[in-house]
Protein backbone atom coordinates (compact mmCIF):
# COMPACT_ATOMS: atom_id res chain seq x y z
CA UNK A 1 0.00 0.00 0.00
CA UNK A 2 1.23 3.56 -0.77
CA UNK A 3 2.96 5.49 2.01
CA UNK A 4 0.45 8.32 1.53
CA UNK A 5 -2.13 6.10 3.24
CA UNK A 6 -0.04 6.48 6.40
CA UNK A 7 -0.52 10.26 6.29
CA UNK A 8 -4.27 9.82 5.98
CA UNK A 9 -4.27 7.31 8.83
CA UNK A 10 -2.34 9.76 11.05
CA UNK A 11 -4.97 12.43 10.46
CA UNK A 12 -7.70 9.87 11.09
CA UNK A 13 -5.97 8.89 14.34
CA UNK A 14 -6.15 12.45 15.64
CA UNK A 15 -9.77 12.89 14.60
CA UNK A 16 -10.70 9.50 16.04
CA UNK A 17 -9.10 10.35 19.34
CA UNK A 18 -11.03 13.60 19.74
CA UNK A 19 -14.29 11.95 18.69
CA UNK A 20 -14.14 8.92 20.97
CA UNK A 21 -12.07 10.25 23.89
CA UNK A 22 -15.15 11.88 25.40
CA UNK A 23 -16.62 8.49 26.31
CA UNK A 24 -13.81 8.07 28.86
CA UNK A 25 -13.71 11.75 29.89
CA UNK A 26 -17.44 12.33 30.33
CA UNK A 27 -17.62 11.94 34.16
CA UNK A 28 -14.60 14.25 34.66
CA UNK A 29 -15.94 16.84 32.21
CA UNK A 30 -19.36 16.78 33.87
CA UNK A 31 -17.80 17.27 37.31
CA UNK A 32 -15.47 19.99 36.06
CA UNK A 33 -18.31 22.11 34.69
CA UNK A 34 -20.84 21.11 37.34
CA UNK A 35 -23.36 19.56 34.93
CA UNK A 36 -25.17 16.21 34.79
CA UNK A 37 -23.92 13.20 32.82
CA UNK A 38 -26.75 13.42 30.22
CA UNK A 39 -26.02 17.14 29.75
CA UNK A 40 -22.30 16.46 29.42
CA UNK A 41 -23.28 13.96 26.73
CA UNK A 42 -23.92 16.97 24.49
CA UNK A 43 -20.14 17.06 24.01
CA UNK A 44 -20.76 13.96 21.87
CA UNK A 45 -24.13 14.97 20.44
CA UNK A 46 -23.06 18.44 19.29
CA UNK A 47 -19.79 17.11 17.91
CA UNK A 48 -21.74 14.69 15.78
CA UNK A 49 -24.14 17.41 14.65
CA UNK A 50 -21.14 19.58 13.81
CA UNK A 51 -19.94 16.82 11.49
CA UNK A 52 -23.38 16.66 9.86
CA UNK A 53 -23.44 20.41 9.19
CA UNK A 54 -19.75 20.79 8.45
CA UNK A 55 -19.38 17.93 5.98
CA UNK A 56 -21.42 19.47 3.12
CA UNK A 57 -20.26 23.02 3.87
CA UNK A 58 -16.57 22.19 3.95
CA UNK A 59 -16.89 19.88 0.94
CA UNK A 60 -18.57 22.63 -1.06
CA UNK A 61 -15.70 24.93 -0.10
CA UNK A 62 -13.32 22.19 -1.21
CA UNK A 63 -14.43 22.44 -4.83
CA UNK A 64 -12.19 25.53 -5.01
CA UNK A 65 -9.08 23.61 -3.91
CA UNK A 66 -7.25 20.41 -4.69
CA UNK A 67 -7.99 17.56 -2.33
CA UNK A 68 -4.55 17.84 -0.75
CA UNK A 69 -5.01 21.55 -0.08
CA UNK A 70 -8.40 20.85 1.46
CA UNK A 71 -7.01 18.12 3.72
CA UNK A 72 -4.35 20.58 4.95
CA UNK A 73 -6.98 23.26 5.64
CA UNK A 74 -9.15 20.79 7.53
CA UNK A 75 -6.31 19.68 9.80
CA UNK A 76 -5.53 23.32 10.58
CA UNK A 77 -9.13 23.89 11.65
CA UNK A 78 -8.99 20.67 13.70
CA UNK A 79 -6.00 22.07 15.63
CA UNK A 80 -7.86 25.31 16.42
CA UNK A 81 -11.01 23.51 17.57
CA UNK A 82 -9.25 21.17 19.97
CA UNK A 83 -7.13 23.94 21.45
CA UNK A 84 -10.31 25.95 22.09
CA UNK A 85 -11.88 22.94 23.79
CA UNK A 86 -8.89 22.53 26.06
CA UNK A 87 -8.72 26.15 27.21
CA UNK A 88 -12.50 26.68 27.46
CA UNK A 89 -13.47 28.59 30.64
CA UNK A 90 -17.14 27.53 30.43
CA UNK A 91 -19.27 24.60 29.32
CA UNK A 92 -20.67 26.58 26.39
CA UNK A 93 -17.25 27.52 25.02
CA UNK A 94 -16.11 23.91 25.40
CA UNK A 95 -19.06 22.85 23.25
CA UNK A 96 -18.15 25.54 20.72
CA UNK A 97 -14.64 24.11 20.48
CA UNK A 98 -16.11 20.66 19.91
CA UNK A 99 -18.24 22.00 17.07
CA UNK A 100 -15.28 23.73 15.42
CA UNK A 101 -13.21 20.54 15.45
CA UNK A 102 -16.25 18.58 14.27
CA UNK A 103 -16.51 20.72 11.14
CA UNK A 104 -13.31 19.09 9.88
CA UNK A 105 -14.38 15.50 10.48
CA UNK A 106 -16.84 14.70 7.70
CA UNK A 107 -14.96 16.43 4.92
CA UNK A 108 -11.62 14.93 6.02
CA UNK A 109 -12.86 11.35 5.96
CA UNK A 110 -14.97 11.90 2.85
CA UNK A 111 -12.15 13.47 0.85
CA UNK A 112 -9.55 11.18 2.43
CA UNK A 113 -11.52 8.09 1.41
CA UNK A 114 -11.51 9.27 -2.21
CA UNK A 115 -7.78 10.00 -2.12
CA UNK A 116 -7.13 6.57 -0.59
CA UNK A 117 -9.24 4.86 -3.25
CA UNK A 118 -7.41 6.71 -6.04
CA UNK A 119 -4.04 5.52 -4.73
CA UNK A 120 -4.72 1.82 -5.43
CA UNK A 121 -6.19 -0.47 -8.07
CA UNK A 122 -10.02 -0.60 -8.26
CA UNK A 123 -10.21 -4.11 -6.76
CA UNK A 124 -8.35 -2.90 -3.64
CA UNK A 125 -10.31 0.25 -2.91
CA UNK A 126 -12.26 -1.05 0.09
CA UNK A 127 -9.00 -2.27 1.63
CA UNK A 128 -7.41 1.16 1.10
CA UNK A 129 -10.41 2.86 2.69
CA UNK A 130 -10.25 0.49 5.66
CA UNK A 131 -6.52 1.24 6.07
CA UNK A 132 -7.25 4.95 6.23
CA UNK A 133 -10.02 4.31 8.74
CA UNK A 134 -7.60 2.14 10.74
CA UNK A 135 -6.25 5.41 12.14
CA UNK A 136 -9.72 6.01 13.57
CA UNK A 137 -9.88 2.52 15.07
CA UNK A 138 -6.31 2.53 16.42
CA UNK A 139 -7.22 5.76 18.16
CA UNK A 140 -9.51 3.68 20.34
CA UNK A 141 -6.70 1.28 21.25
CA UNK A 142 -4.05 3.91 21.94
CA UNK A 143 -5.48 7.44 21.80
CA UNK A 144 -8.65 7.03 23.84
CA UNK A 145 -7.14 4.99 26.72
CA UNK A 146 -4.17 7.38 26.81
CA UNK A 147 -6.57 10.31 26.85
CA UNK A 148 -8.53 8.76 29.71
CA UNK A 149 -5.30 8.19 31.65
CA UNK A 150 -4.18 11.78 31.07
CA UNK A 151 -7.56 12.99 32.26
CA UNK A 152 -7.41 10.94 35.45
CA UNK A 153 -3.84 12.03 36.21
CA UNK A 154 -3.72 15.64 35.05
CA UNK A 155 -7.30 16.65 34.22
CA UNK A 156 -9.40 16.32 31.09
CA UNK A 157 -8.03 19.52 29.54
CA UNK A 158 -4.61 17.88 29.18
CA UNK A 159 -6.19 15.30 26.88
CA UNK A 160 -7.30 17.99 24.45
CA UNK A 161 -3.88 19.62 24.51
CA UNK A 162 -2.41 16.26 23.50
CA UNK A 163 -5.01 15.92 20.74
CA UNK A 164 -4.01 19.37 19.47
CA UNK A 165 -0.43 18.10 19.19
CA UNK A 166 -1.71 15.07 17.24
CA UNK A 167 -3.36 17.47 14.82
CA UNK A 168 -0.02 19.19 14.18
CA UNK A 169 1.60 15.82 13.43
CA UNK A 170 -1.26 14.92 11.11
CA UNK A 171 -0.92 18.20 9.22
CA UNK A 172 2.80 17.65 8.71
CA UNK A 173 2.15 14.11 7.49
CA UNK A 174 -0.30 15.31 4.86
CA UNK A 175 2.09 18.04 3.69
CA UNK A 176 4.98 15.59 3.30
CA UNK A 177 3.35 12.35 2.15
CA UNK A 178 0.15 12.96 0.17
CA UNK A 179 0.98 13.45 -3.53
CA UNK A 180 -0.68 16.57 -4.89
CA UNK A 181 -1.23 15.04 -8.33
CA UNK A 182 -3.41 12.31 -6.80
CA UNK A 183 -5.38 14.74 -4.62
CA UNK A 184 -7.21 16.48 -7.42
CA UNK A 185 -10.15 18.82 -6.98
CA UNK A 186 -13.74 17.70 -6.69
CA UNK A 187 -16.27 17.88 -9.51
CA UNK A 188 -18.33 21.08 -9.89
CA UNK A 189 -20.86 21.44 -7.08
CA UNK A 190 -23.79 20.97 -9.48
CA UNK A 191 -22.50 17.55 -10.51
CA UNK A 192 -21.84 16.66 -6.89
CA UNK A 193 -25.42 17.50 -5.91
CA UNK A 194 -26.90 15.69 -8.89
CA UNK A 195 -25.82 12.25 -7.66
CA UNK A 196 -28.43 12.52 -4.89
CA UNK A 197 -31.09 11.97 -7.55
CA UNK A 198 -30.18 8.30 -7.33
CA UNK A 199 -32.43 6.94 -4.54
CA UNK A 200 -29.84 4.28 -3.73
CA UNK A 201 -27.51 7.04 -2.46
CA UNK A 202 -30.14 8.15 0.03
CA UNK A 203 -30.90 4.59 1.09
CA UNK A 204 -27.20 3.92 1.64
CA UNK A 205 -26.93 6.98 3.87
CA UNK A 206 -30.00 5.88 5.83
CA UNK A 207 -28.29 2.52 6.45
CA UNK A 208 -25.31 4.46 7.78
CA UNK A 209 -27.39 6.65 10.11
CA UNK A 210 -29.24 3.73 11.65
CA UNK A 211 -26.49 1.10 11.53
CA UNK A 212 -23.39 2.75 12.91
CA UNK A 213 -25.46 5.10 15.07
CA UNK A 214 -26.41 2.10 17.16
CA UNK A 215 -22.80 1.82 18.38
CA UNK A 216 -22.89 5.28 19.94
CA UNK A 217 -26.08 4.61 21.86
CA UNK A 218 -23.99 2.27 24.00
CA UNK A 219 -20.45 3.69 23.98
CA UNK A 220 -21.37 7.31 24.76
CA UNK A 221 -22.39 6.22 28.25
CA UNK A 222 -19.91 3.34 28.53
CA UNK A 223 -17.92 4.82 31.45
CA UNK A 224 -21.04 5.40 33.54
CA UNK A 225 -22.50 2.01 32.63
CA UNK A 226 -19.36 0.12 33.56
CA UNK A 227 -18.88 1.91 36.89
CA UNK A 228 -22.50 2.20 38.00
CA UNK A 229 -23.93 -1.10 36.68
CA UNK A 230 -21.07 -3.54 36.15
CA UNK A 231 -19.09 -2.44 39.19
CA UNK A 232 -15.75 -1.64 37.53
CA UNK A 233 -13.49 0.91 39.17
CA UNK A 234 -13.16 4.21 37.25
CA UNK A 235 -9.55 3.31 36.39
CA UNK A 236 -10.82 0.23 34.51
CA UNK A 237 -12.41 2.43 31.86
CA UNK A 238 -8.93 2.86 30.34
CA UNK A 239 -8.47 -0.78 29.42
CA UNK A 240 -12.17 -1.29 28.61
CA UNK A 241 -11.96 1.41 25.95
CA UNK A 242 -8.76 -0.24 24.68
CA UNK A 243 -10.63 -3.55 24.30
CA UNK A 244 -13.37 -1.75 22.39
CA UNK A 245 -10.69 -0.21 20.19
CA UNK A 246 -9.01 -3.55 19.49
CA UNK A 247 -12.34 -4.92 18.37
CA UNK A 248 -12.77 -1.92 16.08
CA UNK A 249 -9.34 -2.43 14.50
CA UNK A 250 -9.97 -6.11 13.81
CA UNK A 251 -13.50 -5.62 12.51
CA UNK A 252 -12.48 -2.76 10.22
CA UNK A 253 -9.50 -4.52 8.62
CA UNK A 254 -11.24 -7.88 8.14
CA UNK A 255 -14.31 -6.18 6.74
CA UNK A 256 -12.19 -4.23 4.25
CA UNK A 257 -10.92 -7.46 2.72
CA UNK A 258 -14.33 -9.13 2.55
CA UNK A 259 -16.06 -5.97 1.30
CA UNK A 260 -13.80 -6.05 -1.77
CA UNK A 261 -15.18 -9.54 -2.48
CA UNK A 262 -18.84 -9.31 -1.44
CA UNK A 263 -20.03 -5.95 -0.16
CA UNK A 264 -23.70 -6.54 0.69
CA UNK A 265 -23.20 -9.95 2.36
CA UNK A 266 -20.52 -8.34 4.53
CA UNK A 267 -22.95 -5.58 5.44
CA UNK A 268 -25.68 -8.08 6.37
CA UNK A 269 -23.31 -10.06 8.60
CA UNK A 270 -21.91 -6.99 10.37
CA UNK A 271 -25.31 -5.41 11.03
CA UNK A 272 -26.77 -8.68 12.33
CA UNK A 273 -23.80 -9.25 14.64
CA UNK A 274 -23.98 -5.66 15.90
CA UNK A 275 -27.71 -5.84 16.66
CA UNK A 276 -27.27 -9.08 18.60
CA UNK A 277 -24.29 -7.72 20.53
CA UNK A 278 -26.11 -4.54 21.55
CA UNK A 279 -29.19 -6.47 22.64
CA UNK A 280 -27.04 -8.86 24.66
CA UNK A 281 -25.27 -5.95 26.37
CA UNK A 282 -28.44 -5.24 28.35
CA UNK A 283 -27.86 -8.50 30.19
CA UNK A 284 -24.09 -8.96 30.04
CA UNK A 285 -23.52 -5.47 31.52
CA UNK A 286 -24.24 -7.00 34.93
CA UNK A 287 -21.23 -9.34 34.75
CA UNK A 288 -17.65 -8.10 34.39
CA UNK A 289 -16.35 -10.89 32.14
CA UNK A 290 -19.45 -11.00 29.94
CA UNK A 291 -19.50 -7.21 29.67
CA UNK A 292 -15.86 -7.14 28.56
CA UNK A 293 -16.49 -9.71 25.83
CA UNK A 294 -19.56 -7.82 24.63
CA UNK A 295 -17.66 -4.53 24.46
CA UNK A 296 -15.13 -6.21 22.16
CA UNK A 297 -17.90 -7.64 19.96
CA UNK A 298 -19.59 -4.24 19.63
CA UNK A 299 -16.24 -2.88 18.46
CA UNK A 300 -15.76 -5.72 15.96
CA UNK A 301 -19.21 -5.64 14.39
CA UNK A 302 -19.63 -1.87 14.72
CA UNK A 303 -16.59 -1.04 12.62
CA UNK A 304 -17.09 -3.99 10.31
CA UNK A 305 -20.01 -1.94 8.97
CA UNK A 306 -17.79 1.01 7.97
CA UNK A 307 -16.06 -0.23 4.76
CA UNK A 308 -19.25 -1.60 3.15
CA UNK A 309 -21.32 1.43 4.15
CA UNK A 310 -18.74 3.88 2.79
CA UNK A 311 -18.06 1.89 -0.38
CA UNK A 312 -21.79 1.49 -1.06
CA UNK A 313 -22.23 5.25 -1.21
CA UNK A 314 -19.08 5.78 -3.28
CA UNK A 315 -20.18 3.13 -5.79
CA UNK A 316 -23.68 4.57 -6.14
CA UNK A 317 -22.31 8.12 -6.55
CA UNK A 318 -19.33 7.17 -8.70
CA UNK A 319 -19.90 9.92 -11.28
CA UNK A 320 -19.20 12.72 -8.75
CA UNK A 321 -18.46 11.16 -5.38
CA UNK A 322 -16.86 13.88 -3.25
CA UNK A 323 -19.98 15.38 -1.66
CA UNK A 324 -21.68 12.00 -1.32
CA UNK A 325 -18.61 10.52 0.34
CA UNK A 326 -18.40 13.39 2.84
CA UNK A 327 -22.17 13.29 3.22
CA UNK A 328 -21.98 9.67 4.27
CA UNK A 329 -19.46 10.59 6.97
CA UNK A 330 -22.01 13.17 8.08
CA UNK A 331 -24.59 10.39 8.09
CA UNK A 332 -22.36 8.33 10.40
CA UNK A 333 -22.28 11.23 12.80
CA UNK A 334 -25.93 12.16 12.50
CA UNK A 335 -26.62 8.60 13.60
CA UNK A 336 -24.12 9.06 16.44
CA UNK A 337 -25.84 12.28 17.56
CA UNK A 338 -29.29 10.73 17.34
CA UNK A 339 -28.22 7.65 19.28
CA UNK A 340 -26.36 9.65 21.96
CA UNK A 341 -29.37 11.93 22.40
CA UNK A 342 -31.83 9.03 22.58
CA UNK A 343 -29.51 7.29 25.04
CA UNK A 344 -29.58 10.38 27.26
CA UNK A 345 -33.38 10.54 26.98
CA UNK A 346 -33.89 6.98 28.23
CA UNK A 347 -31.39 7.49 31.05
CA UNK A 348 -33.10 10.73 32.10
CA UNK A 349 -36.42 8.89 31.99
CA UNK A 350 -35.15 6.64 34.77
CA UNK A 351 -34.69 3.50 32.66
CA UNK A 352 -31.10 3.03 33.79
CA UNK A 353 -27.65 3.14 32.22
CA UNK A 354 -28.23 -0.07 30.20
CA UNK A 355 -31.32 1.30 28.45
CA UNK A 356 -29.30 2.96 25.62
CA UNK A 357 -28.27 -0.54 24.49
CA UNK A 358 -31.87 -1.25 23.48
CA UNK A 359 -31.90 2.01 21.52
CA UNK A 360 -28.79 0.89 19.63
CA UNK A 361 -30.11 -2.60 18.95
CA UNK A 362 -33.38 -1.26 17.50
CA UNK A 363 -31.56 1.26 15.30
CA UNK A 364 -29.28 -1.47 13.92
CA UNK A 365 -32.21 -3.80 13.15
CA UNK A 366 -33.82 -0.94 11.24
CA UNK A 367 -30.58 -0.47 9.25
CA UNK A 368 -30.56 -4.14 8.32
CA UNK A 369 -34.15 -3.83 7.07
CA UNK A 370 -33.18 -0.82 4.91
CA UNK A 371 -30.18 -2.73 3.49
CA UNK A 372 -32.35 -5.69 2.51
CA UNK A 373 -34.93 -3.36 0.95
CA UNK A 374 -32.30 -1.43 -1.04
CA UNK A 375 -30.70 -4.59 -2.35
CA UNK A 376 -34.07 -6.05 -3.34
CA UNK A 377 -35.06 -2.83 -5.10
CA UNK A 378 -31.81 -2.87 -7.05
CA UNK A 379 -32.32 -6.47 -8.13
CA UNK A 380 -35.87 -5.74 -9.29
CA UNK A 381 -34.67 -2.74 -11.32
CA UNK A 382 -31.95 -4.85 -12.92
CA UNK A 383 -34.39 -7.67 -13.61
CA UNK A 384 -36.69 -5.30 -15.49
CA UNK A 385 -33.75 -4.16 -17.59
CA UNK A 386 -33.66 -0.71 -16.05
CA UNK A 387 -30.49 1.28 -15.66
CA UNK A 388 -29.29 3.10 -12.58
CA UNK A 389 -28.87 6.84 -12.98
CA UNK A 390 -25.40 8.19 -12.52
CA UNK A 391 -26.85 11.36 -11.04
CA UNK A 392 -25.46 13.60 -13.80
CA UNK A 393 -28.01 15.58 -15.77
CA UNK A 394 -28.85 13.94 -19.05
CA UNK A 395 -26.77 10.80 -18.44
CA UNK A 396 -27.43 7.26 -17.41
CA UNK A 397 -25.07 4.39 -16.87
CA UNK A 398 -24.44 1.99 -19.73
CA UNK A 399 -25.31 -0.89 -17.42
CA UNK A 400 -26.52 -1.29 -13.85
CA UNK A 401 -24.04 -0.23 -11.18
CA UNK A 402 -23.00 -3.34 -9.23
CA UNK A 403 -23.63 -3.11 -5.49
CA UNK A 404 -22.72 -6.53 -4.16
CA UNK A 405 -19.26 -6.83 -5.56
CA UNK A 406 -16.38 -4.69 -6.78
Amino acid sequence: MPLALLALAIGAFGIGTTEFAVMGLLPDMAAGFGVSIPLAGYATTLYALGVVIGAPLMTALGTRFTRKQMLMLLMGLFIVGNLLTGIAPSFGIMLAGRIVSAFTHGAFFGIGALVAADLVAPQKRASAISLMFSGLTIANVVGVPAGTMLSQQFGWRTTFYAITALGVIGLLGIVKLVPAQRARAASPIGSELAVFRNPQVGLAMLMTILGFGGVFAAVTYLASMMTEVTGFAPSSVIWLTAIFGLGMVGGNLVSGRFTDRAMMPMLYVSLTGLALSLAAFNFTAHNKIAATVTIALIGVFGFATVPPLQKRVMDQAAAAPTLASAGNIAAFNFGNALAAWLGGVVISAGLGYTAPNWVGALMTVAALAVAIFASGLERRQTGRGQVVATGLPGKVADEPVPAAQS
